[in-house]
Parts: C-alpha cells; structure tokens; sequence
C-alpha cells in the first residue's frame, strides 16, 4: 500500500528540488516527476518525490481530512 501525504511547496530550490511544508512540518521533496511547479502549489508527496499536482478543492479536502488524522492520533501540535 502506497501513501502520498498533500504538502505545498514553499521555495523551489533548483529544477529538481523544492521544500514543501505539511502542517508544520518542512521537508525537502524532488520534483522530478513534475514540471512547472511554484511556490503555493498543492501537491502530494510519496517517498519524497511530488507525484501529482492538486485543484485547490482537492487540496482543501485532503487537508481537512489529514488534519482529522492528526487530532486522532494526538498530534495537535503539528496541524
């Protein structure tokens, strides 16, 4: 089973990398797979790499979806 986490992307670093931020949560992702990223971009994230760009309303849904996860599992702090 394969789980792909919706980030959006804060900085773009080069052609190939960006940093992308999930809640609180700063990471660096490869954007390989993508073209014509920028920053704002709702995006998902599977083993690091952005596998897909979001519509806004997908973006928002799984944002409330994950912030559910996140209250579920105690983790509060991170949303």
């Amino acid at each position: 089973m394969c789980l792909a986490i919706p980030h959006k992307i804060i900085e773009i670093i080069d052609a190939k990398r960006a940093y992308a931020s999930a809640g609180k949560i700063r990471t660096e992702v490869r954007t390989d797979l993508m073209e014509e990223l920028k920053v704002g971009d709702p995006v998902l994230v599977h083993a690091g790499f952005v596998i897909e760009k979001l519509e806004p309303e997908e973006s928002e849904e799984l944002n409330s979806l994950w912030d559910e996860i996140r209250k579920l599992a105690g983790e509060n702090d991170l949303v």
